[in-house]
């Protein structure tokens, strides 16, 4: 076997190791996906709760489904921009709702559509100022660099719900979970109010799937590595083969 032959055989084993350590990874993320369907399964089918109630376990308040009740601050409600729903282009909208005690809780009113993902007319969405609210507690999203896009357009305008960058919005302090509406979510004929958010989507994504592939990646590089010095065993043997005597009749 000669020194090339040599450096293929160990970059194959090489890349097909790598092909199983990635396909062993995304097993374990099926597995994480499946413990947090089943953690977001059990927190939205327990019994409904107070906020404040909800909010006293932090560790457990993500998915929880809770009721609020209180006044909408429609002045400061902020548009979070390029949210898409079925492929359409739009935004959602949230609006603080004023506590009892004077603190407030941002609620997710739900997606309302927008040509451009950024502007809105919030006049037309507003539901009343009480409110009793219901829906799921979501977290607010990892900060990530800039999170607001105001613009004299669109002076409370954001990309992504942080909370930091998003409470200094607002003259009160703000619950450390977003409030997903969820009353109303089976509205039809003419849309009264902004669509829903969905419930958080329970599926296992593609991961089995990318499992398989990378396995598969794994079985070609060793088969096809084994076909290689297989037939270059065979063109050895043919080529060194038979004896080398003079040819009849020489």
């Amino acid at each position: 076997m000669n020194r090339r032959t040599i450096a293929f055989v160990v970059f194959a084993i090489a890349l097909a190791a790598g092909c199983v350590r990635l396909g062993i990874w995304q097993l374990s993320r099926l597995d994480e996906r499946r413990a947090r369907n089943a953690a977001i399964s059990a927190r939205l089918a327990e019994p409904r709760a107070p906020l404040s109630a909800a909010l006293a376990d932090s560790a457990g308040a993500r998915y929880r489904q809770v009721q609020a009740a209180g006044r909408f601050d429609y002045e400061r409600e902020i548009v979070h921009t390029s949210r898409t729903r079925r492929g359409a282009p739009g935004v959602q909208i949230v609006t603080p709702l004023i506590l009892e005690g004077g603190s407030a809780v941002l609620v997710n009113r739900g997606w309302v559509y927008s040509p451009n993902g950024m502007t809105v007319d919030l006049q037309r969405w507003r539901e009343g100022d009480s409110a009793d609210v219901t829906g799921y507690l979501e977290a607010f999203a990892e900060p990530a660099g800039a999170g607001n896009v105001s613009t004299p357009s669109l002076p409370r305008g954001v990309r992504r719900l942080q909370r930091d960058s998003v409470a200094a919005l607002f003259p009160y302090s703000v619950a450390p979970f977003v409030l997903v509406r969820r009353d109303g979510a089976d509205q039809t004929g003419e849309v009264q109010h902004p669509f829903r958010v969905d419930l958080p989507a329970l599926d296992e994504g593609a991961h089995r799937g990318y499992a398989l592939q990378w396995f598969a990646f794994a079985f070609i590089a060793i088969a096809g590595t084994g076909a290689v010095l297989l037939r270059g065993q065979g063109g050895g043997d043919r080529r060194g083969g038979g004896p080398r005597g003079r040819r009849p009749g020489a």
